[in-house]
């Protein structure tokens, strides 16, 4: 059984940070095979909230929550990811539905918005989101924003 924890970033210890960079390097840099600058300046920043699932001392899951304030009014879902041995078992979908949670927790009823590879568009609008762009490349990717419906 999973732990689940969500903490702002000045209370990561420095064993959990390398484990989300770890973690988000595995999958969006080399599984994904997407050369970018990964590390941002945005898991630092204000009131950004880091959502982490641990079993057995690994990292599965994980997601990071941006501030309204710094985004347009916006709470910002990233960095969506469930580790491949995590993968099929539910435990991305228990991730969306805590990292909602989490939000509106943190942040109650401010927007949230997401920028959704469009290959999981389907995915997230199981969660309630729906598209609000067109589909836009980012780091030669195809995604689309979604935002969650007040209802969901």
């Amino acid at each position: 059984m999973p732990v689940w924890i969500c903490k702002p970033h000045a209370e990561l210890t420095p064993a959990e940070l390398y484990a989300i960079l770890r973690l988000r390097s595995e999958v969006f840099v080399v599984e994904q095979n997407c050369v970018f600058l990964d590390m941002d300046g945005k898991d630092l920043q204000g009131q950004t909230e880091h959502l982490m699932a641990w079993q057995d001392g690994a990292l599965m899951a994980y997601c990071r929550l941006l501030e309204p304030a710094l985004n347009e009014g916006q709470a910002i879902i990233g960095r969506v990811i469930t580790a491949p041995p995590a993968r099929g078992t539910g435990m991305g979908h228990e991730l969306m539905r805590r990292v909602k949670a989490q939000a509106e927790r943190i942040w109650p009823g401010q927007p949230v918005y997401l920028g959704a590879q469009a290959r999981l568009k389907n995915y997230y609008a199981g969660h309630g989101f729906v598209p609000v762009t067109e589909e836009y490349i980012e780091d030669g990717i195809p995604h689309v924003g979604m935002l969650l419906q007040e209802s969901a």
